[in-house]
């Protein structure tokens, strides 16, 4: 939800692009996360952010800069990132290890995307810039292990 927020307050189509691809594959991570936890005869999932705070509507930021908000996105998905990494101390099932190591690292790609399309906001990048952001996200689904 918060990705689909920023999406419908940012001007640049290009970044309301990556943010809406962004925002359907962490939906994705969450109904992964949500049948892991489900198959382990654990607890249903309840929401929380990457600061373990229960998720709420005042969880979404309203600033209108662009540059503001994907600086906040790029940290929320650095902690997104470093918790998953850390799960993967926690428990000694092989595919756990590999689904939390599978989503630090997709959170890590979005750091990166969204840290470019920072920086191309910042310096007022070409088109063909812009672009190549949405060809980097559809690249990096094609080499997921």
């Amino acid at each position: 939800i918060h990705y689909l927020n920023r999406r419908s307050n940012i001007s640049n189509r290009y970044v309301r692009e990556l943010l809406g691809l962004i925002a359907a594959e962490e939906l994705g991570h969450m109904e992964i996360i949500s049948v892991a936890i489900n198959k382990l005869g654990g607890s249903p999932l309840i929401s929380d952010n990457s600061q373990s705070v229960f998720w709420g509507m005042n969880n979404i930021d309203q600033t209108l800069d662009s540059i503001a908000m994907l600086q906040l996105d790029v940290e929320a998905e650095a902690r997104a990132s470093q918790r998953y990494h850390r799960l993967i101390e926690f428990t000694s099932d092989p595919h756990m290890k590999r689904l939390n190591k599978f989503l630090g690292n997709r959170e890590e790609v979005h750091r990166r995307l969204l840290q470019k399309a920072q920086t191309l906001i910042h310096k007022i990048g070409s088109t063909d810039e812009f672009n190549e952001l949405i060809y980097d996200y559809k690249v990096s689904l094609q080499i997921l292990e």
